[in-house]
């Protein structure tokens, strides 16, 4: 049994990582996974009734007032109001006065009587929080290290220092708590996009229900503006489509009668009909919802090192700390000046900083990829797609857009081109076949007339044959041209695609080649993986030709065709032999097993479910480009995450240094601990665009 909690009023990661161990022993449990970032936590076993009273008791003895509810009871966190930031201000001019009074003016007992009401104002939390533990027996913890520092201070009659560790304390807190929720709207406002009602046919006329209740098949209306509630197909109407939210790409698509949309878009211009072809909770929104809540509960190794690390890291700073206080003191008789030198240790020693700076960079970097259109289903995804080395594209649907096109028109034996489509145009006119139906588009586009045939025949597996005019014409591949002894020469040379020969009384006249066309963006997207240091490879079912010709076009490293699903996975295990992890992006039920196979798999949206399921990223956007996209953001994040580590350990380790020599002071003590988190904070939101700036490429 797994079920997902809400957490409130949890202000601190490393305290976050304590509950999340804590509950993991609880009976009946056998594994909790807490996001700090997101305030939830996922609790699977063998769950009893009265688990919840549980969760709250082990929460209450390790952060007094944290509470752990249903979800949907609270949303969690909310952001700091206004009385909090008057609040903070009030206190930060009454320091200032009392600095003004003490200091400057030597009104010492009106000074001291303003630092003490500043401290008060500021500190409160803190003060009750220390009492609160205390009570239940919870010595060592962060408020009781802040409150016997800076109340220590006042008795030493440092109160401007005393008062400004506490302020500084407090603005991390608040800093902190403004970039969590940044970062959490971001990564949440996919899944804030459900239609609660919509339009839809019933008994005659449309009513207005309720989304959820929308079956497969309903008719629905969509007005100019409105949100689309399900998945579906246009049977009435036109319009521009605005799928920014889906895909990240502002740009309207035009949609009309036949056009699939997805649920979360938004009909900009006139009023449309759609058949739904998804309930409301199996519709794309809703696996993008579901997706994302996974996501942020998924932790990558680094996260989960680096919680296993605190976990050894606190006790052994404890016990230093007890050192410092005791055995010097008993040497030196300097009781007060080392027992000082101890708690400004245990201060620096806190290793909230450290515990909150991985989960926030990889939650960041969770969001921007999601606001991009592409969907990480975990820490672990983002953290793969670092490593990763090799990216392999299928090509089908992926590389090119699996729409044919002619690409290219060549007449023999002195034929006129115009003529030549025109015969061309009457075979294949009458043909529902994909390739008939792209050169009869070509020949419409251009102006082309078809003539009336006399005589019409399909061909199975070969062409058509008609006559026109009195005159045998043959449209087909190379076996119906050899089957009736036509010359082709040349022409069968340097097919890279379908390639449709057209013969009339037994000569031939022209040839006309149709291919799948390279979706856009695809190049630039390949020259840029290639300038990052990542080799790209083309694995195609398609034949080895056409797949070479594409990748050639792109300018990939490699490229292999006529490959069987068993035959690709072969090659992924070559490709990381030879260079290291491999990425593989596909979109069909055979590239199913590929992806599953591949060290992190990438499947476009407009695959199939199976392929969707196997990825570890979802693609809703142009697959070379979001690929590339989605490598720069892991990068970005895993270079964040280390950078944030190797800050935190060095600037802790040079100041515990400090502080053991009876060098550093609390102000030290408070920057390696709040200072740092914050610097730590604003690094990994670098990878959050402003918000209300609009969309732009990684």
């Amino acid at each position: 049994m797994k079920r997902t909690y809400i957490i409130k009023n949890l202000d601190c990661a490393h305290c976050g990582a304590l509950i999340e161990e804590a509950i993991g022993k609880i009976d009946g449990v056998e594994s909790s996974v807490l996001s700090f970032p997101s305030r939830k936590i996922v609790v699977e076993g063998e769950l009893r009734d009265d688990i919840l009273a549980e969760l709250n008791r082990v929460c209450d003895e390790i952060e007094p007032g944290t509470v752990i509810a249903e979800e949907g009871e609270f949303s969690g966190d909310s952001e700091t109001n206004r009385s909090d930031i008057v609040l903070m201000a009030t206190g930060v001019l009454l320091f200032i006065a009392g600095i003004i009074l003490h200091s400057v003016l030597k009104l010492n007992i009106m000074g001291i009587i303003l630092y003490i009401l500043a401290y008060l104002l500021l500190g409160k939390d803190i003060l009750i929080n220390t009492a609160k533990n205390i009570s239940k027996g919870k010595i060592f913890d962060e408020n009781l290290l802040m409150t016997v520092a800076t109340v220590g201070a006042f008795v030493l009659g440092e109160y401007s220092e005393a008062v400004g560790v506490v302020l500084f304390f407090k603005i991390g807190e608040l800093f902190e708590s403004y970039a969590v929720n940044r970062s959490r709207k971001s990564i949440t406002a996919l899944t804030q996009l459900k239609v609660e009602e919509a339009e839809v046919f019933v008994d005659g006329e449309y009513r207005k229900i309720n989304a959820d209740d929308i079956a497969v098949g309903d008719r629905v209306r969509v007005r100019a503006g409105e949100r689309v509630a399900v998945d579906g197909v246009i049977v009435e109407g036109s319009t521009l489509i605005d799928m920014s939210a889906i895909n990240g790409e502002s740009v309207p698509v035009e949609a009309t009668v036949g056009d699939t949309i997805v649920s979360g878009s938004i009909n900009m211009n006139s009023v449309i009909v759609i058949s739904a072809q998804a309930e409301a909770k199996d519709s794309m929104m809703a696996k993008i919802a579901e997706a994302i809540e996974s996501a942020t509960l998924s932790k990558p190794k680094t996260e989960r090192f680096i919680s296993r690390f605190a976990s050894v890291y606190t006790p052994i700073v404890l016990a230093v700390a007890l050192f410092t206080a005791v055995v010097p003191s008993v040497i030196t008789g300097e009781w007060s000046k080392w027992l000082y030198t101890a708690l400004t240790f245990l201060v620096i020693s806190c290793p909230c900083a450290l515990v909150l700076s991985v989960p926030l960079a990889y939650y960041a970097g969770i969001g921007r990829a999601s606001e991009l259109g592409i969907l990480f289903k975990g820490g672990a995804s983002l953290e793969a797609l670092g490593k990763v080395k090799v990216i392999a594209f299928d090509k089908t649907g992926t590389i090119t857009d699996g729409s044919f096109g002619v690409t290219e028109v060549t007449v023999y034996n002195g034929a006129d081109e115009q003529k030549m489509l025109s015969f061309c145009m009457t075979c294949e006119e009458a043909s529902s076949h994909p390739v008939a139906v792209s050169i009869t588009e070509y020949c419409r586009n251009r102006g082309v007339c078809s003539s009336d045939a006399e005589e019409f025949c399909e061909l199975a597996g070969r062409g058509v044959s008609a006559v026109v005019g009195g005159e045998k014409i043959l449209c087909g591949n190379i076996k119906l041209m050899e089957e009736n002894a036509i010359a082709v020469g040349e022409a069968s040379q340097d097919s890279h695609g379908t390639a449709v020969y057209v013969a009339v009384s037994g000569v031939l006249m022209g040839r006309i080649i149709v291919s799948d066309k390279i979706r856009e963006g695809a190049s630039e997207a390949v020259k840029a993986l290639k300038k990052s240091g990542i080799k790209t490879a083309l694995l195609s079912g398609d034949r080895k030709e056409n797949t070479v010709s594409v990748a050639e076009k792109l300018g990939m490293d490699i490229a292999e065709g006529a490959l069987l699903p068993a035959e690709k996975l072969e090659k992924i295990r070559k490709l990381r032999e030879e260079y290291g992890p491999v990425m593989f992006v596909g979109d069909g039920i055979n590239d199913g097993p590929v992806l599953a196979g591949a060290d992190v798999g990438g499947a476009v949206s407009s695959g199939s479910d199976l392929a969707l399921e196997a990825s570890d990223v979802v693609l809703f956007n142009s697959a070379p480009r979001s690929a590339f996209r989605a490598k720069e953001i892991a990068d970005k994040t895993q270079s964040i995450s280390r950078q944030n580590i190797v800050f935190a350990l060095a600037v802790k380790a040079m100041v515990l240094v400090l502080g053991l020599l009876g060098i550093s002071s609390m102000w030290f003590a408070v920057f390696a601990d709040s200072g740092v988190a914050m610097l730590l904070i604003l690094n990994s939101v670098r990878l959050i665009k402003p918000f209300g700036k609009g969309r732009k490429a990684v």
